[in-house]
């Protein structure tokens, strides 16, 4: 499980790093006034994820030593 973990916070970073690419693209670049509300959101969804899977692999090493394991 700890190996799915690793790769799905890898790919989602690069989504996240793609979003964040976008939203800069978008308000400086386009010169836009008022960029759309999907555009600001684009990268909250991956954040999330990276949020929880990065909480899993900080905490994992902690639950193995009190469980007694590795």
């Amino acid at each position: 499980m700890s190996t799915w973990v690793r790769q799905i916070h890898r790919w989602v970073c690069v989504v996240f790093t793609a979003g964040v690419t976008l939203n800069i693209v978008v308000i400086f670049g386009l010169g836009q006034e008022k960029p759309s509300l999907w555009v600001g959101l684009s990268a909250l969804a991956p954040l999330v994820v990276l949020l929880l899977t990065g909480l899993y692999m900080f905490v994992s090493p902690y639950a193995a030593k009190w469980r007694g394991g590795r």
